[in-house]
């Protein structure tokens, strides 16, 4: 299976939740990190450096496959 790297960004808001914002989707890991480099310095980003979080994901692959529940 092909596999590409997720690029997120999340960081907490004044009312205790987290606001993540998905940067892009890239073929290569390097890609990924290079992402982070060129947004690392954009406004917000560079208040939060330590939000950035790189997720592989496979491709062609269903996620929950076991269901979910609501809590």
């Amino acid at each position: 299976m092909e596999t590409v790297y997720l690029v997120w960004h999340t960081h907490p808001l004044p009312d205790g939740t987290d606001d993540a914002k998905l940067i892009g989707v890239y073929r290569s890991e390097p890609a990924a990190r290079a992402a982070i480099e060129r947004v690392a310095d954009w406004p917000g980003f560079r208040d939060q450096p330590y939000g950035f979080e790189i997720s592989p994901y496979e491709l062609d692959r269903d996620q929950w496959r076991e269901g979910f529940v609501t809590l």
